[in-house]
């Protein structure tokens, strides 16, 4: 008998019918032919290069500051909206690393656990029903998802190799612009690799201020940016008047699941964040904090990061071209984003790149993460696992690499022209 909460669910996760969608999403496909990939080839490596996530735990002073930060009794409280004494290191933080200058550590600054609920925090902040987000894709979902689910509607806005992977803010129907009220902006870009430049953002600026709209530029590789300097969209003139910038521990600091992150910027949108957080969480853990205090004073961490991916990133590089593949070096974040080859001569056609992606999977135990919003691309990240004796392992590194290079060696791709 089917229960009556089966009836009881909102419409925004999908009413009566919640849960029997059928459905497979790209990472649950991916799940499954991982599995099949090791039930058919037992002995051989998977090697997963489809997470996006970092493959070494914090820094150890960082676990020592967690540890001792723990056993304090002040510390054993709600934080609420943050601990002061965050506001003001991240002050600090973003000019020592990105030159922004004259941030308010009381009203302009606030803590979020992570970034993913701020995200979704923004959403709540601005959108009524029939109001519209305009969303980069390919991209991260979540301002969207909350976008709709408060009955809004949001614009994609496709993200293409013939513009470097910068949103062409001129193709924007005006019509469209006029009803939107967030811009979602995320550089370095997951997945493209692509990096911001100045002149964008101060294109950015103008346009908000043109449209009336909120820039929501979502940082969370700002830090890991390969040949320019981290570029915070807060050190161009005008920013914090129309927008705010999230930046998050995880990828930088090797913080994944610490959910640590702060956001900056424009003193109203900011308070109505606090508004908003206030009525959804009690803030995160204060030695969390304490520990993301340790973090921002120490920016050599991210460095010591930040060199390990570029290695990586530029192996792959030299691997995917002596094959055929067009790849490129990104600006940030630890992705290449590699359009995926015709097919192969022995007559399979790939017409998607979850075909693509699946191949790979399930014929040569590489696994990588299929993007189809603009053009057909896989994501392949620099953070696969390469330990040895619990340690990164530059022997190890190359190895697997050179693993990835076999493999792909053995096959014959067949390559859209490039020219």
């Amino acid at each position: 008998m089917e229960s009556y909460i089966q009836n009881l669910f909102a419409e925004r996760i999908g009413g009566k019918d919640f849960g029997k969608d059928n459905v497979l999403y790209k990472f649950e496909k991916i799940k499954r032919a991982k599995k099949a990939a090791k039930m058919k080839f037992p002995d051989i490596e998977l090697i997963d290069m489809g997470v996006g996530e970092p493959d070494e735990m914090a820094d150890d002073f960082v676990l020592e500051v967690l540890s001792k930060e723990v056993y304090k009794h002040e510390n054993r409280g709600y934080s609420d909206n943050g601990i002061q004494e965050l506001k003001d290191e991240i002050l600090k933080y973003m000019d020592n690393v990105f030159g922004v200058k004259n941030l308010d550590p009381l009203t302009e600054v606030i803590h979020s656990i992570g970034s993913k609920p701020a995200l979704a925090y923004i959403a709540s902040v601005f959108i009524n029903p029939g109001d519209v987000t305009l969303m980069t894709t390919p991209g991260y979902p979540v301002t969207a998802t909350h976008t709709q689910w408060y009955g809004g509607n949001v614009e994609k806005l496709p993200l293409l190799e013939e513009n470097n992977f910068l949103l062409d803010l001129s193709k924007i129907p005006r019509e469209i612009a006029n009803k939107a009220k967030i811009l979602y902006l995320n550089y370095p870009n997951n997945p493209t690799g692509a990096q911001a430049t100045k002149n964008f953002y101060r294109e950015v600026v103008d346009f908000a201020f043109d449209n009336e709209i909120v820039v929501v530029q979502d940082a969370a590789y700002a830090a890991l940016t390969y040949g320019d300097k981290p570029l915070s969209f807060l050190s161009i003139k005008g920013s914090k008047d129309v927008g705010i910038e999230i930046h998050s521990f995880s990828k930088a600091f090797n913080m994944t699941g610490w959910r640590l992150a702060f956001v900056a910027g424009n003193e109203l949108i900011v308070s109505g964040f606090a508004a908003v957080k206030d009525n959804f969480d009690s803030g995160q853990f204060i030695p969390i904090q304490k520990a993301g205090i340790h973090c921002l004073k120490n920016p050599e961490i991210t460095e010591k990061i930040r060199i390990k991916y570029e290695r990586r990133l530029s192996k792959m590089v030299d691997i995917l071209n002596s094959i055929g593949f067009n790849a490129r070096m990104p600006g940030g974040t630890f992705y290449l984003y590699i359009k995926i080859p015709k097919g192969i001569k022995d007559g399979i056609k790939f017409s998607s790149a979850e075909e693509f992606s699946q191949y790979l999977i399930k014929e040569k135990l590489i696994s990588t993460v299929p993007w189809e919003d603009a053009g057909n691309y896989i994501r392949m990240a620099a953070c696969f696992e390469a330990f040895k004796d619990g340690e990164i392992s530059l022997e190890e590194e190359n190895r697997i690499l050179n693993e990835v290079k076999n493999r792909l060696e053995e096959v014959e791709f067949i390559f859209f022209n490039l020219f």
